[in-house]
């Protein structure tokens, strides 16, 4: 039996988030009944994580295992020819039999987009968050600072009664400015449930001076998600890839 690895791109605007659900169209729901139609038998696939609805991917990682005879390059153009024009998959190759998209993850980098130019850019519209209002975007990186560690995020997440751990670890968060916008990526071991656009969310408000700094220190400490900052809108969010 072969491991068979993807990497897989998507447009979200359309889908309820990754993960296959009852009556609803979903990324996995499309790429495993793709997958289905080539090989012929079901195909169940493993992804590194599962992106919300409106949430978006560049190389979304994953696997399935199949005893299907067919090379990685054949279902690659296959899958391609069969999938709708908001999803493709741009790689296609053998991993170990124990190779597992989601335990294996080192680290998940995510990239929120900030459009602050002051007016709609019409063709990236699925795909930025605009913001009228004027940011700091040095306290941004000031506060940014005080997320980075091993800390408890639940207060940052709309988890509400957590069976696992909600301790995490934020390696890097950078904020690049570029002919208006802001991309705000983090690097982290993990992510909760919207921790990424509740952390944005919390950094605009402190941006604007809505909220102080000590903010961060506080939702720490209390856990208390109606501390933070709002979530910032799903289609904003791309996940960029996994480090494995």
């Amino acid at each position: 039996m072969s491991n068979i690895r993807l990497l897989v791109s998507y447009d979200g605007s359309r889908y309820y988030g990754f993960q296959r659900q009852v009556g609803k169209p979903t990324v996995q729901q499309k790429l495993e009944d793709v997958l289905t139609d080539i090989i012929g038998s079901p195909i169940q696939i493993t992804a590194s994580g599962r992106t919300d609805a409106g949430v978006h991917a560049k190389a979304q990682t994953v696997n399935f295992h199949t005893d299907s005879t067919l090379f990685p390059q054949d279902i690659l153009k296959s899958i391609n020819e069969k999938l709708p024009s908001d999803i493709a998959v741009w790689d296609a190759k053998y991993v170990s039999d124990r190779f597992h998209s989601r335990y294996n993850v080192l680290k998940k980098v995510y990239t929120y987009r900030i459009n602050t130019s002051g007016h709609s850019n019409v063709f990236e519209r699925k795909f930025v968050f605009d913001f009228y209002d004027s940011l700091d975007i040095e306290k941004m990186r000031e506060a940014a600072k005080l997320l980075m560690g091993t800390h408890d995020f639940i207060g940052f997440s709309s988890v509400k009664k957590p069976k696992k751990s909600t301790v995490r670890k934020i390696f890097d968060i950078e904020m690049t400015e570029k002919d208006g916008e802001l991309d705000i990526t983090y690097t982290a071991s993990g992510y909760l449930h919207n921790m990424v656009r509740i952390i944005t969310g919390t950094l605009i408000e402190i941006g604007t001076g809505e909220k102080d700094i000590s903010v961060i220190d506080e939702v720490f400490e209390t856990g208390d998600r109606s501390k933070a900052g709002f979530t910032a809108p799903a289609k904003g969010l791309i996940m960029e890839y996994a480090l494995y």
